[in-house]
This record gives structure tokens, sequence and C-alpha cells, in this order.
């Protein structure tokens, strides 16, 4: 290392070479994903092009069929359909998750719960609720075990404008923190709020030019 150069953040998160394949159809071709701490990431694709294959293999409830996924530190996965039961209400959703991470307290449920403007459907059951506060439930979910990498897949479905401007602001919040957060999404209404861009087109991510200059997939 030269004199007075500053060591390079270790990565959070590192995806290298991802291949995967239903039957003969390959979605994934060696995608290539690097993000750091406090990082906040989009991977941009349409529809079929292997967004949530990709999610899902990150987070680790799919396997890839060649390559190697490294996490550092606690994870956070906010799928795009909520896995929640409608039986229940919010609150023992909480709990059941907070004894699950085994917490002490449901000090940062609650604190989420307010944050996201949801408060007053604390007692409600789940299938009671609107499909925006069903997600607003599964993003506190994800949250509950202050992660250090949180992955979302389409998190502004449903939400309202005011919960949307509350989720960027919980989401400054986890990068001050030094969280990395990776959204999934078909459409980024606001670039310049993003580290990091990424397209995902014919099974591979490809940095995306913004604001002059190019962002780098990968080290």
């Amino acid at each position: 290392m030269a004199p007075g150069s500053t060591p390079a953040t270790t990565p959070v998160l590192q995806a290298h070479d991802i291949h995967k394949s239903y039957g003969r159809h390959p979605v994934l071709r060696g995608a290539d994903l690097t993000v750091a701490p406090g990082q906040l990431v989009a991977v941009v694709g349409e529809n079929g092009a292997g967004k949530s294959t990709l999610l899902k293999i990150l987070a680790g409830t799919l396997t890839a069929d060649r390559g190697e996924v490294v996490l550092s530190g606690t994870l956070g996965y906010c799928p795009q359909d909520p896995v929640l039961n409608a039986s229940l209400t919010v609150e023992q959703h909480l709990r059941y998750f907070a004894a699950a991470h085994r917490l002490p307290d449901l000090d940062r449920g609650r604190e989420l719960v307010q944050l996201l403007g949801y408060e007053q459907y604390g007692k409600s059951l789940v299938g009671e609720l609107s499909g925006g506060t069903r997600q607003k439930l599964n993003l506190t979910l994800a949250l509950l075990h202050d992660p250090a990498v949180l992955l979302l897949d389409e998190p502004y479905q449903g939400f309202d404008w005011e919960t949307y401007l509350r989720f960027w602001d919980l989401v400054d919040d986890l990068r001050g923190r030094g969280k990395a957060v990776v959204v999934i999404t078909h459409l980024v209404f606001e670039q310049d709020r993003f580290d990091l861009l990424a397209d995902l087109t014919d099974g591979s991510l490809t940095p995306r030019t913004t604001a002059g200059r190019e962002q780098h997939v990968s080290a």
C-alpha cells in the first residue's frame, strides 16, 4: 500500500459469477455484485429479467447453479410478496420475529412501526390490512434485528406518497449507520439517491453511467 493511501472498505456482500437456469432457460449468466457498508444499490431490470431470482440467491433462499455469495454480517430480506400470517396481528408478528432473532425487547420494532406510520394497526389482524400496510410490516420484520445488509424486492409497492418519503428517511438513517441497502426494481424514479445503479440484462449486471461518471459493479 502506498504511503498515505486509505485501506479499501471491506465489502459486506459479494456475489461472483452467479448462474441460474430454470430447465433449459438461463436466467442469470455470470452476474457479479459487490456492496460496501453504507452503500445504496439499485439493481434495475425488466419483468422477467431475473431480478427476484438474483435477490433470492443473495438472500440464501435459492441455490445458484454456479457462483459464490459471501456475506459479512447479518442479513434482512424483504420479498416482493409479504410472507405473513393473515390470522395474526401486527403485534404478534413483532413478538414472534423478535423471539426468532432472540431480541430482548420490541423497542426497535415499535420504533420502525412509528417511523412508517402504522402504529394504529398494532392489534389488527394482518388479513384485514391493506396491501400497503402489509408491505410496511414486511419491511419492519426485515429490519427488526438491525441487519448489516437489507435486500428489498420492489419495496415501493403499495406505498402512498407519505410512506414513500418515510421509506427514504429510513434508508438515509440506515446508510448513516453504515448499513448497506440493495433495492431490486423495474424502475428508478430518483437515480441520484443511489450510490450504484446496475442494469440486469441478458443475465448479467452492467454498471450504469450517471452524472458523467461510470459506476462499478464490482472491484
